[in-house]
């Protein structure tokens, strides 16, 4: 984004980020855990200064009313299960997969698979090694974490930019130099929330 005076952007790149999986299984709650850190404050990433347009479905999904607007663009894209509820990560392969199939224009996406809710270990219903497993399956990277307990929350958007900035194609997207602005992008009326971050 460019001042009106013309000078620099500021920032480096901005890289639009979607969260996605079931109704309750701690999206919002995540995102709220990592931006809390933030503050409004910029994320510094191997010298650069980022800001992440994060995608919320802010419970959307429940309708089934998500569509191609929703994932044009995205860089990353992560996907959330509750480690407590088994439907939710079976979900993952039967409808949130297939979606990013049909929907993402980003060959390159980085997809990141997340267990939340790990801070009920006594419930837990999705064993570690199936998060593994099914990450491997789709090529996605892996993290568990508690958006109660903020355990790996930072960790997980953390590996996913680091990934994005390592693939030269996301990078070229992402640069302030190009002429488009993401934010402008308006989601479908009821179809996503968008929240800034960094």
């Amino acid at each position: 984004m460019e001042s009106s005076s013309g000078a620099a952007p500021e920032f480096d790149y901005l890289f639009k980020l979607l969260m996605i999986g079931d109704s309750g299984v701690g999206k919002s709650s995540l995102l709220l855990s990592f931006t809390s850190g933030f503050q409004g404050k910029a994320c510094y990433c191997w010298g650069q200064k980022l800001k992440l347009a994060i995608w919320d479905t802010a419970g959307q999904e429940r309708f089934r009313t998500l569509t191609s607007s929703y994932y044009r663009g995205a860089q990353g894209i992560i996907m959330v299960y509750d480690v407590t509820r088994r439907d939710t990560f079976t979900n993952l392969s039967d409808i949130w997969a297939k979606e990013i199939d049909l929907y993402s224009t980003n060959q390159d996406c980085i997809k990141m698979l997340v267990g939340n809710k790990v801070d009920k270990e006594s419930e837990r219903v999705v064993s570690k090694k199936e998060g593994i497993d099914f990450a491997r399956e789709y090529g996605c990277l892996f993290i568990e974490c508690s958006a109660k307990t903020r355990v790996n929350v930072e960790q997980c958007f953390e590996e996913l930019v680091l990934k994005i900035l390592e693939t030269p194609s996301l990078l070229a997207e992402g640069s302030a130099g190009v002429k488009k602005n993401i934010f402008k992008q308006k989601p479908p009326e009821s179809d996503a929330s968008t929240s800034g971050c960094c």
